[in-house]
């Protein structure tokens, strides 16, 4: 059984209909690209795994439990985390506390310093408060204290967005790392050619449907799929 099935998926915002019969499935240790232009219903996906949107029908079975319209602190005990597009980090508390923070309810947390060996900046910048990290620093606290966990699956919303090349560069690099320790991860990213590298399989998704699934190698030879889902 794979680690994460999804089958039936629907989504509403209000009368609007977002997510229309979504399905798809991650294997354990797998790194899995969501790819589609902006709008396409992306992020909609991943808040809906995590129950910050609640999903109108369909199955969600993580780790053999069903956990469709849980909410989503249930969800997290569980083994999912999710980084958010806007990081959602504590600006008023340093790098530590919100790394303490994250960790507090977890049953198997990581030791900060493990952490920090991922992220050397952060150790750097430990007694800094959130609000005055730049943007690929918040990127790495988000990251970080969703590893603080001990997570079963990591969702990255857009975790390269906005960032300068070099820290993508970074960052690209860490995830590799992670994925090559075993770390499950399902990936959101505008940038394609990250996206591709780091995942060995993606769905496409327009419009709120899944229209193609395949691993990246078949995406990267088909430039028709590119251009005709992802304008590029």
């Amino acid at each position: 059984m794979s680690l994460l099935e999804v089958t039936g998926l629907n989504a509403h915002y209000g009368d609007s209909h977002i997510l229309f019969d979504v399905a798809l499935r991650v294997d354990r240790s797998e790194v899995v690209a969501l790819l589609g232009r902006n709008g396409a219903g992306k992020s909609t996906t991943l808040k809906s795994l995590m129950g910050v949107v609640k999903p109108s029908s369909g199955s969600i079975v993580f780790d053999g439990k069903r956990i469709a319209g849980s909410k989503s602190h249930v969800i997290a005990r569980h083994g999912m985390q999710l980084v958010h597009e806007d990081r959602r980090i504590f600006g008023s508390l340093d790098v530590e506390e919100n790394l303490i923070l994250a960790g507090l309810t977890a049953e198997g947390r990581w030791p900060l310093e493990r952490i920090y060996e991922m992220f050397p900046r952060l150790k750097e910048r430990r007694r800094s408060r959130g609000t005055d990290l730049s943007g690929g620093e918040q990127q790495m606290l988000a990251i970080g204290r969703a590893l603080v966990r001990d997570p079963k699956i990591i969702l990255l919303d857009e975790p390269f967005e906005g960032l300068a090349p070099v820290i993508v560069q970074d960052l690209v690099e860490t995830c590799r790392e992670l994925a090559e320790a075993g770390q499950t991860i399902v990936l959101v990213e505008q940038n394609i050619a990250a996206a591709l590298t780091l995942a060995k399989r993606a769905y496409i998704i327009n419009n709120g449907h899944v229209v193609h699934e395949g691993p990246t190698s078949e995406i990267r030879t088909r430039p028709e799929l590119l251009e005709r889902y992802l304008g590029i």
